[in-house]
């Protein structure tokens, strides 16, 4: 069953929807950009019944300045006060459960790891986590060069260069994009130490072909740390939002509800 809910966060009230189920683990979602709990955005709202259906009850909320909330949309670098806002109100609403697992997409990952470590969250599932300073009119720079191998390896593309078919400008261009350092203490940075500072176990899921999960990755690098668990998804899509992909993204939340 799913209910709406109300709570506050700094004096301005948010919007809620909490879908019951009896386990003593529940997920919190945080939702990526500007989704919002109710309208066009369905995948998260269908992600929440799957999940409450397998037993375990689900928390979703809107942000200030985000569809049914109040107040100024200041962006994910300042939804910290909101995220503790939910945790308190989704303990307080599902009484019986002992383990919060929290769970973001896009930039509502990289809520979650920016302001989740001293708020009582048991366990992390951050996908596709939003480390891009800037989009401008490139991508980043990760997916530039998973898309230059992907034409340095095919033979028609050679052919196309030969014939005066590729756009030298925008090759250029592209390559300045590849060389530019990420800034010194920049999001990339300080998603980093704040994955590896966290103390509790985390589950990085990326779409192996998502531009933002490819950027997440690049910035990542050969970093490791005992609690960090790299999950792939052999998808394209941002939002898993095809059936096998939804499919695996449940089963990696499953996990993580049960502890495993």
């Amino acid at each position: 069953m799913r209910q709406w809910l109300n709570l506050s966060c700094q004096g301005v009230q948010l919007a809620a929807a909490l879908d019951e189920a009896p386990a003593r683990s529940g997920l919190l979602i945080v939702s990526g950009g500007n989704e919002t709990l109710s309208g066009s955005h369905g995948n998260m709202s269908a992600l929440a019944a799957r999940i409450a259906a397998a037993g375990h009850p689900v928390f979703r909320y809107d942000r200030r300045g985000v569809g049914d909330a109040a107040g100024e949309n200041g962006g994910f670098e300042t939804g910290g006060a909101d995220l503790a806002a939910a945790v308190a109100a989704f303990r307080a609403a599902a009484p019986h459960m002992s383990r919060l697992v929290g769970f973001g997409n896009c930039d509502g990952a990289s809520t979650l790891a920016l302001f989740g470590a001293d708020l009582g969250i048991d366990a992390f599932v951050l996908a596709n986590p939003w480390v891009i300073e800037t989009l401008g009119e490139m991508p980043p720079a990760a997916a530039i060069k998973a898309r230059y191998r992907e034409k340095l390896l095919d033979p028609r593309e050679w052919l196309r260069l030969l014939r005066g078919g590729v756009n030298i400008a925008k090759v250029f261009k592209g390559l300045r994009a590849v060389a530019a350092k990420a800034p010194s203490g920049g999001l990339a940075e300080r998603m980093r130490t704040a994955i590896a500072a966290a103390p509790r176990p985390i589950r990085i899921v990326l779409a192996r072909r998502d531009a933002t999960a490819l950027a997440f990755a690049d910035a990542w690098g050969n970093h490791s740390a005992a609690h960090v668990t790299i999950v792939e998804i052999d998808s394209n899509s941002h939002s898993f939002a095809k059936a096998t992909d939804a499919e695996a993204l449940t089963n990696t939340l499953l996990d993580a509800l049960s502890g495993s």
